[in-house]
């Protein structure tokens, strides 16, 4: 017994010497992209950033619009797409616990009965001798074990690139955070902007149906023409007509933003019909450093996580170069009573290293090689690729900023020329010394540097929302 148990020994202490080894290239680390750029500052950040505060997770905030935090937070907790990247990372997980226990021995256990008759066979032996036996039972119980051990790293690499898959699964949730956040900030900007321009339709609207009664007042004493009062009257036509895709655009962006929440649409119309000031940007922005932002995007770090998993996915295919060492083992009892089934007389064993090597394979393993090869080199232009347009996102993002900031000081001084050059001419018409259609250009010229200037306070909001996203804000590290 013991002469035939040392192959066993001598193949398991052969296989935890050689298990140390671990074929494929070892993963270093993301190569350094845009070193230049990553070591210095951002070049066309504006004045009124600071590249030295910590940037905030919660961004949002800085606006100071509790309606909107409270949407982002909603939005988050519940969004459809959010939790479907979160399901993907169980299931990353989950793959990784698979390849953790291939590691180990698989152990099963089986169990069975065993009842049977003999057939009565005197009538053709015609003495007797064939009468069939009553039926007999046999019991069995046996314990089976195997082993693959990992001696050249394969299952070792394989898991190594399911870690990595983990994490990848893990920054793109987070990256489904930071574009949803973005959204949502997005769509309630637009639909501040929709309901003020509404709002100041209105105001015109009403404007202009006084003076349509001013004006037709004027014609029946004789003092104003029909022309004036056809002017006035398709002035107002026009108002009015130009409020109709306002109202609708308001309707699809609350349907928008109730989708974005993960709720049907109609949901939050009682919550957000009602016209609010548009959010308010903060005078000084945290953008941190370009070195920051390769550590703060999430695509980033995904795009290097699955960098890593090609990386191990070369070794685990160059492992099927070389030999596979099993150890398989089997217990087993069998007994015509199932109390006599531990007695030691009715047990069987068997021990069997297995050693398997596919010495010609016709390229097979060599085209596999070639294949994850290919794919770390792909998963390497990715990453570089990720890297360049995360850097142009964000100078883009402040260029843009930087300039609209500026923009909307100009859009407000000519909104406010254009208020007082409207009130100058109404008073001048009134007093007879204007005409009707010098007071119609005064304000269709005031109510179109109004729209311009809500429109470029919106621009400016989503700018700044916009600068948020290409920095990669918006997400908390998992707990």
């Amino acid at each position: 017994m013991k002469f035939r148990f040392q192959p066993t020994m001598a193949a398991l202490a052969v296989a935890l010497g050689l298990a140390g080894c671990t074929v494929g290239p070892d993963y270093r680390g993301a190569p350094e992209v845009a070193g230049t750029a990553t070591r210095g500052a951002f070049p066309h950040a504006p004045a009124g950033v600071d590249t030295q505060a910590a940037l905030a997770a919660d961004w949002w905030r800085a606006l100071g619009d509790a309606q909107l935090d409270a949407l982002i937070e909603q939005s988050l907790a519940n969004s459809p797409d959010i939790r479907a990247a979160r399901a993907r990372v169980r299931q990353a997980r989950a793959g990784l616990r698979g390849k953790q226990a291939s590691e180990l021995p698989k152990v099963g256990v089986d169990a069975a009965m065993l009842r049977t008759r003999s057939p009565d066979l005197s009538a053709l032996t015609g003495d007797g001798s064939g009468g069939g036996r009553g039926p007999l039972s046999l019991y069995l119980a046996s314990f089976d074990a195997s082993w693959e051990i990992d001696v050249f790293g394969g299952t070792r690499r394989a898991i190594e690139a399911a870690s990595a898959e983990a994490g990848a699964s893990q920054a793109e949730l987070a990256d489904a955070h930071v574009q949803l956040a973005a959204e949502v900030a997005q769509a309630y900007v637009n639909l501040r902007e929709q309901q003020s321009r509404l709002d100041h339709l209105r105001d015109s609207e009403k404007l202009e149906a006084d003076m349509l009664d001013l004006t037709e007042q004027r014609r029946g004493r004789g003092v104003a023409s029909q022309l004036e009062v056809e002017r006035v009257s398709t002035q107002l036509d026009g108002t009015r007509s130009d409020m109709a895709p306002v109202q609708a655009r308001i309707t699809e962006l609350l349907d928008e933003l109730a989708m974005l929440s993960g709720r049907e649409p109609g949901a939050l119309d009682a919550q957000l019909r009602d016209a609010r000031a548009m959010p308010a940007i903060p005078a000084t922005v945290a953008v941190g450093d370009p070195a920051a932002l390769l550590k703060a995007r999430p695509d980033i770090r995904a795009a290097e996580r699955r960098l890593a998993s090609q990386h191990a996915q070369i070794g685990a295919h160059e492992a099927d170069w070389f030999p596979k060492l099993s150890l398989l083992g089997s217990l087993g009892f069998s007994a015509a009573d199932p109390g006599h089934l531990a007695r030691k007389d009715n047990a069987t064993w068997l021990t069997l290293p297995r050693l398997q090597w596919n010495l010609l394979d016709f390229g097979r393993v060599a085209a596999g090689v070639a294949g994850a090869e290919a794919g770390r080199d792909e998963a390497l232009a990715n990453y570089e690729s990720t890297v360049l347009k995360a850097l142009r996102d964000a100078d883009v993002a402040l260029a843009r900023y930087g300039h609209q900031r500026e923009n909307v000081i100009v859009l407000r001084r000519r909104e406010a020329s254009a208020e007082r050059a409207a009130d100058l001419t109404r008073q001048r018409y009134r007093a007879g010394t204007a005409t009707m259609l010098e007071w119609l250009d005064a304000e269709r010229t005031r109510v179109l540097a109004q729209q311009d200037r809500i429109a470029g306070d919106a621009s400016l909001v989503g700018d700044f929302v916009s600068l948020q996203k290409s920095l990669g804000l918006g997400w908390r590290p998992a707990g």
